[in-house]
C-alpha cells in the first residue's frame, strides 16, 4: 500500500550574504575611527606641552649672556676695594710721616693703624675733634705704637688702647678746665696711652710694662684690689725721638685716707 506524500513546501529564496547580515565593516571604522579621534585629541596637549616646556627653557639660555655682562661690575668692585684698602707702612720711617702723606687706615705697626692713636669715647660722645695738630705729635705717637702697643700686642693678643693721642680740647673737657687752659699731659704730645686688658691685673701689666717695654713713665692708675684684679688702667708714655732721654720713672694713682693720691712704685695701697 502506498503513501501519499505531502508535497514539499517551496524552500524560501537563499539570502545573500548582503542582505542575511548587514555588513560591520562601516561600524566598525566608525568605532575605530571615533577611538582614534580622542587619541588624536589627546596628542594636541602633549605636543602643546612639549612647545610650553621648550618655551619654558628658553630663558635659561638667555641668562648666561646677563651673567656675562654682569661679571666687569664684580671685577669693578673688587677692583674699587682693592683701591681703598689699608696702606701698609709698618716699616716706613717715622721721619717720612707727614699730616699731607697719613691716612686714618694707614698702617703703622704690624697691628695698629693711625686711626687707633686718636680714637676716643669721649671725643665722639661730645663731638669733639681730635686731630694731629702738626707732624711732631703723628710721629711721636706713631713711635709710642711700635715701641709700646705692638710689644704689648704681641705679648697679650688684642686689645684697643683706651687712648693714646688727646689734643688740648679733648683734654679740657675730660679734665673740665675753662677753654685757656692748654695741658701739660704728654697725651697732648702724642707720647702716652692709657690701656688696660681684659682679664689680667692692672697691676700685673704694670710690672711687665716695667720689665720688658723702653718707657719714659709708667703710673699704675686707680688700682683698687677690692674692684677686682683689672681695675684701673696703666699709663705708659715714652718720649718721641730726639727730645730727650726717658726718666723711667715708676708711680701709682690710688686712694690714701679717701683721696686720690701720686705715690712711688708700682702698688696698690699707698702704704709701702
Amino acid at each position: 500500500m502506498t503513501t501519499s506524500k505531502a508535497p514539499a513546501k517551496p524552500r524560501a529564496p537563499r539570502k545573500t550574504s548582503a542582505e542575511a547580515k548587514p555588513s560591520t565593516k562601516p561600524a566598525i571604522k566608525a568605532a575605530a575611527k571615533s577611538s582614534t579621534e580622542p587619541a588624536k585629541a589627546s596628542a594636541k596637549p602633549r605636543s602643546s606641552r612639549v612647545v610650553k616646556e621648550k618655551a619654558a627653557v628658553k630663558p635659561i639660555a638667555t641668562q648666561a649672556p646677563a651673567n656675562i655682562a654682569a661679571a666687569p661690575a664684580a671685577r669693578s668692585r673688587s677692583a674699587s676695594r682693592s683701591a681703598t684698602a689699608t696702606v701698609d707702612r709698618k716699616n716706613a720711617p717715622i721721619s717720612e710721616f707727614t699730616l699731607a702723606n697719613i691716612r686714618h687706615d694707614t698702617r703703622v705697626s704690624s697691628d695698629f693703624l693711625i686711626y687707633e692713636l686718636t680714637r676716643s669715647e669721649l671725643a665722639d660722645r661730645r663731638g669733639i675733634p681730635n686731630n694731629f695738630p702738626t707732624d711732631s705729635e703723628l710721629r711721636a705717637a706713631i713711635h709710642l705704637a711700635r715701641e709700646v702697643l705692638q710689644p704689648i700686642r704681641d705679648k697679650f693678643g688684642s686689645f684697643t688702647p683706651n687712648s693714646v693721642f688727646r689734643g688740648h680740647p679733648l683734654e679740657r673737657a675730660l679734665k673740665n678746665k675753662p677753654a685757656s687752659w692748654l695741658s701739660t699731659s704728654q697725651h697732648s704730645r702724642g707720647e702716652a696711652c692709657d690701656i688696660e686688658i681684659v682679664g689680667m691685673s692692672t697691676l700685673a701689666l704694670a710690672e711687665w710694662a716695667r720689665d720688658n717695654l723702653t718707657f719714659d713713665q709708667i703710673i699704675c692708675e686707680c688700682y683698687d684690689p677690692a674692684k677686682g684684679p683689672n681695675s684701673g688702667w696703666v699709663h705708659i708714655s715714652l718720649k718721641a725721638p730726639g727730645t730727650g732721654e726717658n726718666r723711667r720713672q715708676l708711680l701709682s694713682y690710688i686712694v690714701d685716707n679717701g683721696k686720690m693720691v701720686y705715690v712711688p712704685g708700682l702698688r696698690a695701697t699707698a702704704m709701702a
